[in-house]
């Protein structure tokens, strides 16, 4: 099977194309504003204890749409209980808890840089579980959307890149990212009678229980989080946006084109982290993030399979 195969049946031309990208970009843009949230409140906030309030504030925000939508619906949950119960643990709980735990010993421009790696082990994964597989040109634009990512991080540097080194929360994040691609993969599993909004509402008590003995142990044996107006907002923010909104966006652009190509967008995530802190720390543009971004987006649309123009 290629990885044409890994798009919804439905033919799609123009805006139809387009749109899904659409939210699957924004929700990259919303998790790079989380990595740099994460590592900034780690002194304050424990990793558990904001992966833990973080579902919490978006199970709260999901549940007045999504209740209404699930009568009746109950018999067709009863049925895919463990797919949902893997979905919840694989995407809601596991991967965003150990990158927030990772975010304790490394930086956000590291962490940011790892998961461009996303695509190389979407495909590995993708192929294992569905025979999913990514055509040449798929992986030559991943190729050089990693390079300009490597650009932008690097400085346009040999010698800056030099200096980069592994660390243990460097590791982490690694470990976070097959786990991830398995719940983007089972996305294609999920029950279809369930409506979008009501079936990120069921992952979220089940992210909560996983979580629930390591933020109880975090609670009681580590540290508790401090907990102020700042730290109240930063909650809400990302429950809000990295949580319950990224998550729709992303979880509907699977649905639409499929795990591979989703994760094609994923190197997007350091160039919106990079253009994040010029906007708003008021750091530098130089030709080299001119370059870099040129070659993510380029990259990205050999990946993506997407026409500019409708067939003649």
């Amino acid at each position: 099977m290629t990885a044409g195969s890994d798009i919804a049946v439905r033919p799609r031309r123009g805006r139809d194309e387009i749109y899904p990208f659409a939210f699957l970009l924004l929700a990259n843009l919303f998790w790079a504003s989380n990595w740099v949230i994460g590592r900034g409140i780690h002194e304050t906030f424990p990793p558990v204890a904001l992966s833990f309030w973080r579902w919490f504030v978006a199970g709260a925000v999901l549940a007045p749409i999504a209740l209404p939508r699930l009568k009746g619906q109950w018999p067709i949950v009863r049925a895919h209980w463990r797919v949902l119960l893997i979905l919840g643990a694989c995407g809601i709980a596991v991967p965003q808890c150990i990158t927030y735990v990772g975010l304790n010993y490394t930086t956000a421009v590291n962490g940011s840089l790892l998961t461009a790696g996303n695509p190389i082990v979407m495909v590995l994964v993708a192929w294992l579980m569905e025979r999913h597989t990514a055509t040449p040109r798929q992986l030559l634009g991943l190729m050089l959307s990693l390079s300009g990512v490597v650009i932008v991080i690097a400085h346009g540097s040999l010698a800056t890149l030099q200096q980069f080194r592994f660390n243990p929360g460097d590791l982490l994040i690694v470990l976070s990212i097959p786990i991830w691609c398995v719940y983007s993969v089972l996305l294609r599993r999920r029950p279809r009678e369930v409506d979008g909004m009501a079936f990120l509402f069921l992952l979220t008590p089940i992210g909560l229980a996983t979580l629930a003995p390591a933020f109880v142990y975090e609670e009681i044996f580590v540290r508790t989080p401090v907990w102020n107006l700042v730290s109240v907002a930063t909650v809400v923010y990302v429950g809000i946006s990295a949580g319950a909104g990224a998550y729709a966006l992303w979880n509907r652009g699977v649905e639409l084109i499929g795990p591979n190509r989703a994760a094609f967008t994923n190197p997007f995530q350091p160039l919106f982290a990079t253009l994040l802190a010029i906007l708003l720390l008021g750091e530098k543009f130089y030709l080299y993030h001119a370059i870099g971004f040129a070659m993510i987006i380029v990259g990205w649309y050999l990946t993506s399979s997407l026409r500019l123009r409708p067939p003649v």
